[in-house]
């Protein structure tokens, strides 16, 4: 059946997915949060997938892979039922079904090689398994995942950061040349495991499949043929991990181009798609030709390639950029790679005035039969001259290639399938080592008269299809910039102490309170049945209040039930007492207490009751300073599940001028009065004092924040605002305790808030059972973040520059306090109630 007359599918929605409540007494991932860190970085995806992975694998909870499709079949019948027909329908199309088998996709470019060694070292460090065998589709790919593990398995500070119970600790990195002993990693390309004799890793592994983990690295080829890796030999290799003289149980994959042809894989348990990597800026944005100049001679054809790589040097040259560019060409066979090899340089050779020795050292001819491959480990030197590559599509995996700047399929084969597409931006998404400022493209020079064939393809691989975007209008007056500091890190050993002696308490002679008022000013919108007409009703709620004598009280008969009471009681008199409330209230400028003031001063005896404290240090180095534009803010998208679900999408009359063709016809269906997506019209678009060309509210609590932030009431008091991106724009790095864990992390405020008086607000939005019962990370978000800001606003000060920087959680019981603050010129050193309690740890 074409493409264009099959109902498509997100390939979200086709995933199968891990459920995440693991009994810890089986398997605990939080004693290897530590190494995760150390390994992966700030690459928070890599974590992800590495623990999704281990709870498939190791939570007990799934006997192999067809448990896990029934449970999703179940649990998603109508999306799964839809691709699939039935379970009978789903079940045909898991490759290895009685194993625990699943396949990660992984966008080409961000790190294949550390989720495999992470989740090899964790088998072995925890004994699951006793060897690990990594197979891969080629030399090139098979010598580079080698350098990297031998790399990684000796890094003496990642192998300490493995828990004290580790059973193997260092793995042995081999070949399948040597015997696959117990405590090693092999790892071989795939023509080892179709020799039928003198292959160790079948000798090795004859009856240990049970206590064999195998990796599959560029997964997609264990199940789709071509023309050089024919059927048989596909059959052989899934035969090999299907053959119970091995008896496998754990065999994993990874690919960025999980795709049967045009299919999605049926088995994928962790997706971080080639969108998410590229408005990460984790790998090159991509473009491709949608209309171009008609060309009757090859050599016009060419020219406008040549001219194009040419445009490339100028414009890193323009960037001050040492960079040389590499443009690769796709064909379809050896034969035709020969023979465009020979164009090509013959092409150059005329029109630059070359050598041919000259030509032949700048162009290279790559597929399995060239006595040119040894030179593509070097490709990527500085001193490196080759420019130009021609290859054959399927045999390009593995280059690590990062100077690529410009792909040219040469022939419409090239673009004929999803898999064969992602193969061919695959080869180019790569960032270059060490590049900063905006984010590198590559080009993919198809010819136009493939791309509206293509284009439903392209855009599924990319998903463009039904998401609208989020992104930065370059002239919009409501950019500004953000100040930055980037850290290193280091540790200092936990410490737990056990309290003794009485605790002190007010040594500050107040309690830190919330901002809160006695009138609060609240809006009211409605929505006319049956129309779209919207209005809006102000009222005032008056809150109940208490005198500092009733406050006093209150905090003296909570003494009476705390541990040691006759010392505090004896201590803490009623006179003393009320002196402590009466400060307090005079810090905040009110002479009363309101209903949330009166929890927080009962709170503050709270650490009374503790028992054990344990502290977590770690220590951080400025390394640099740096100033961010909201310029610089990356795009991001909301999908149509995700706007009948809990994200909204706020446009203006602005929007529609902005989006790109292909996002059009979906934005005029979210748009329409009528229609079922959570979306929200601002009417004038001068209320919308963002740079961005819609906003994405994440949750109910965002939305109800962005419609404050777009009141006529507040808008006199707000310069400019911005949503932040989840990752990778302006974010803040901290650590927390996970169980008895060290965790460190990165989070993203959710708004940044610029005020005419040189006021920056920094707003973190939580839900309101967070005041009551904060999650442990929480509290260190807090921590790390005001230590932040508060390095921020003394180099600002050190600068005589009058900006300030001010952080605050913030829930949406009090929003309306937060506003009627900002009207009031009060929001200077404004608190929220979740502030407060936040503050009970610093």
């Amino acid at each position: 059946m074409p493409v264009s007359d099959r109902q498509r599918f997100r390939n979200e929605e086709l995933m199968l997915h891990v459920n995440p409540a693991v009994d810890p007494s089986r398997w605990d991932e939080t004693r290897y949060e530590e190494f995760l860190d150390a390994l992966c970085g700030d690459r928070v995806y890599q974590k992800d997938a590495i623990r999704v992975t281990l709870r498939y694998l190791l939570g007990g909870r799934y006997a192999n892979l067809r448990a896990l499709a029934k449970e999703n079949f179940e649990r998603e019948q109508g999306v799964l039922a839809a691709r699939y027909g039935s379970w009978a329908g789903l079940e045909r199309h898991l490759q290895l079904p009685d194993q625990l088998s699943a396949s990660l996709d992984l966008a080409t470019g961000t790190g294949k090689s550390y989720v495999l060694y992470g989740v090899a070292a964790t088998l072995l460090a925890e004994g699951a398994v006793d060897r690990v065998l990594v197979l891969c589709p080629s030399l090139t790919i098979e010598a580079g995942l080698t350098e990297k593990f031998r790399e990684l398995a000796g890094d003496l500070d990642l192998r300490d950061l493995l828990p004290p119970t580790a059973k193997i600790t260092t793995p042995r990195i081999i070949q399948a040349s040597e015997t696959i002993t117990e405590g090693s990693i092999c790892v071989e390309n795939r023509h080892a495991v179709l020799e039928s004799t003198g292959s160790s890793i079948r000798d090795s592994l004859r009856g240990n499949g049970a206590r064999t983990a195998v990796l599959n690295d560029e997964v997609h080829n264990v199940y789709n043929a071509t023309k050089d890796w024919g059927a048989s030999k596909v059959k052989r290799w899934k035969g090999f991990l299907a053959d119970r003289d091995y008896g496998f149980r754990y065999i994993i994959g990874v690919s960025g181009t999980c795709y049967l042809e045009n299919d999605y894989f049926a088995d994928v348990i962790f997706r971080y798609s080639l969108r998410q990597a590229m408005e990460e800026r984790r790998v090159k944005a991509v473009k491709y030709v949608t209309e171009m100049p008609q060309t009757s001679q090859p050599d016009d054809y060419w020219q406008l390639i040549r001219n194009y790589h040419e445009a490339i040097r100028k414009d890193l040259k323009r960037q001050k950029r040492t960079l040389c560019p590499l443009s690769i060409i796709v064909t379809r066979d050896i034969a035709t790679c020969n023979d465009v090899t020979e164009e090509l340089r013959a092409f150059l050779r005329e029109q630059e005035k070359l050598t041919d020795d000259t030509v032949r050292e700048g162009v290279l001819c790559i597929h399995s039969k060239s006595d040119e491959l040894d030179r593509l480990p070097y490709v990527d030197q500085p001193n490196s001259r080759v420019e130009w590559i021609v290859s054959v599509s399927m045999l390009t995996e593995g280059w690590d290639v990062k100077r690529v700047f410009q792909i040219v399929p040469h022939e419409r084969r090239a673009f004929e399938s999803k898999l064969l597409i992602a193969q061919v931006l695959g080869r180019g998404l790569r960032i270059p080592d060490n590049w900063t400022g905006a984010q590198p493209e590559v080009t993919v020079f198809n010819h136009e008269a493939w791309a509206s064939s293509i284009k439903h393809l392209y855009d599924e691989v990319l998903e463009i299809e039904r998401q609208l975007p989020s992104r930065v209008l370059d002239d919009s007056p409501y950019h500004f910039d953000l100040h930055q500091i980037d850290y290193s890190v280091t540790t200092k050993p936990e410490r737990k102490v056990i309290q003794t002696e009485p605790y002190k308490m007010f040594e500050k002679g107040h309690v830190d309170l919330a901002d809160d008022v006695e009138a609060q000013d609240v809006s009211i919108e409605f929505e006319r049945a049956g129309s779209s007409e919207r209005q809006t009703w102000k009222t005032q709620i008056k809150h109940k209040t208490y005198t500092p004598e009733q406050i006093a009280a209150f905090m003296r008969q909570s003494l009476e039930d705390v541990p040691n009471a006759e010392v505090y009681l004896q201590q803490w008199t009623l006179e003393r007492l009320d002196a402590i409330v009466r400060e307090s209230l005079e810090l905040k400028k009110v002479t009363e207490a309101t209903e949330a003031m009166k929890q927080i001063f009962l709170r503050s005896l709270n650490v009374l009751h503790r028992g054990e404290a344990t502290f977590v240090r770690w220590v951080m180095a400025e390394k640099s300073q740096r100033v961010v534009s909201t310029r610089e803010r990356q795009a991001n998208h909301v999908s149509a599940a995700e706007l009948r679900g809990i994200k909204t999408y706020f446009w203006t009359d602005l929007t529609r001028a902005s989006l790109r063709d292909e996002e059009v016809e979906f934005f005029d269906e979210v748009s329409e009065q009528e229609s079922t997506y959570s979306k929200y019209h601002v009417n004038n678009h001068f209320h919308f004092k963002t740079p961005l060309s819609a906003v994405i509210a994440d949750s109910s609590n965002e939305r109800r924040f962005i419609k404050g932030l777009i009141a006529p009431d507040n808008l006199p008091f707000i310069t400019a605002w911005i949503k932040n991106t989840a990752t990778r724009f302006y974010d803040i790095e901290f650590a927390w305790l996970k169980g008895e864990h060290r965790v460190r992390g990165w989070f993203s405020p959710d708004f940044i808030i610029m005020l005419a008086q040189s006021l920056v607000l920094v707003v973190e939005i939580k839900d309101d059972g967070e005041i009551k019962e904060p999650e442990e990370e929480n509290f260190a978000k807090f921590k790390y973040a005001q230590d932040h800001f508060a390095r921020v606003n003394a180099h600002l000060e050190a600068n005589s520059e009058a900006l300030h920087y001010q952080f605050n959680f913030l829930t949406p019981q009090d929003y309306n306090t937060f506003f009627q603050k900002l009207r009031q010129g009060q929001i200077q050193g404004y608190q929220s109630n979740l502030d407060i309690r936040l503050m009970e740890r610093l």
